[in-house]
């Protein structure tokens, strides 16, 4: 017989504290130009993805989550504006968007070489493109998670997607 003082599996789910992850997330629109059919679906996917499954605790807020988060790039800054999910914002954390150019730069490049093998290449080119590609997208996935280290705990999936989403801002810088 189990000791009445030992919480039982329901009490467990009641009392572990919440996952610090994004619940919501939003694309400043001023930030968003209109997009190709296969950024568009990047974008949907990232974002679908991030919702699903992700890690994303901002330091020094009082709040274990979860978190709304919007997204813009305005005057040559990444702007993280992270509130709760009534809507109070509880801090904006703020990036420099010159680290990132060249990656986003070389990504397009890229991305624009994959999207055009896919129509006429073979597909052992077709990888090796892809392969590039995601080494490219792995690379602004890290900087990004070293950007925002001692301002958000992050694990790399959830910078991925984040990068994704960097990229279909950047577009229109």
């Amino acid at each position: 017989m189990a000791d009445s003082h030992e919480p039982q599996p329901a009490d467990a789910e009641k009392h572990r504290p919440a996952h610090p992850r994004i619940a919501s997330l939003k694309l400043d629109q001023g930030s968003v130009v209109a997009l190709g059919p296969q950024v568009e679906h990047e974008r949907k996917v990232a974002i679908f993805d991030l919702l699903e499954q992700n890690h994303f605790a901002p330091l020094g807020v009082s709040s274990d989550g979860p978190f709304d988060l919007l997204l813009s790039i305005q005057d040559n800054r990444l702007y993280f504006d992270i509130s709760d999910e009534t809507g109070r914002m509880l801090t904006r954390v703020t990036l420099p968007i010159a680290p990132f150019r060249g990656i986003v730069k070389d990504y397009f490049m890229i991305c624009e070489s994959y999207f055009s093998a896919i129509k006429s290449q073979s597909p052992s080119q077709i990888e090796a493109i892809d392969m590039g590609r995601r080494g490219i997208h792995n690379e602004g996935s890290e900087l990004l998670k070293d950007r925002l280290e001692g301002k958000v705990e992050l694990d790399l999936d959830t910078a991925r997607r984040l990068f994704t989403l960097l990229c279909v801002l950047h577009i229109r810088q």
